[in-house]
């Protein structure tokens, strides 16, 4: 089966669903995600499906800023792995071609650049300006 690439917001929206379904029946970050966000996956997801659209597709659909919300989460570098594990076996299980392999790409530095400030945060005497 050839798969496709990612080129609409229904492609964007399967790539968002499929990945925290299984973020949500993982035993590493399943209960960290769970517990954050309790009731509010619906929500969640539409924020995640105009984030990775104005990524991805350069539809500018995103108003927000995607790290503050993480910033007191208890989440170290095993957890960025997992997520990085579980978010690219999502794409790779679904599409093939320069956006997805943009959307990994993406990832990665998300991840990266999230730890960095989080180490900062976490190593500072100061109060964080979030």
């Amino acid at each position: 089966m050839i798969k496709a690439d990612i080129q609409t917001l229904d492609n964007v929206k399967l790539m968002v669903n499929t990945f925290y379904g299984r973020v949500q029946k993982d035993d590493l970050i399943g209960p960290i995600f769970n517990a954050k966000l309790e009731d509010h996956w619906p929500e969640h997801l539409e924020k995640m499906y105009t984030f990775w659209q104005t990524i991805l597709l350069d539809e500018y659909t995103y108003q927000g800023r995607p790290f503050p919300p993480h910033a007191q989460l208890p989440i170290e570098a095993e957890h960025f792995d997992r997520w990085l594990q579980l978010f690219d076996k999502t794409v790779n299980d679904l599409f093939a071609g320069p956006v997805a392999e943009e959307a990994k790409s993406r990832g990665r530095k998300m991840a990266a650049l999230f730890q960095v400030k989080l180490d900062h945060i976490r190593q500072s005497p100061f109060k964080p300006l979030l």
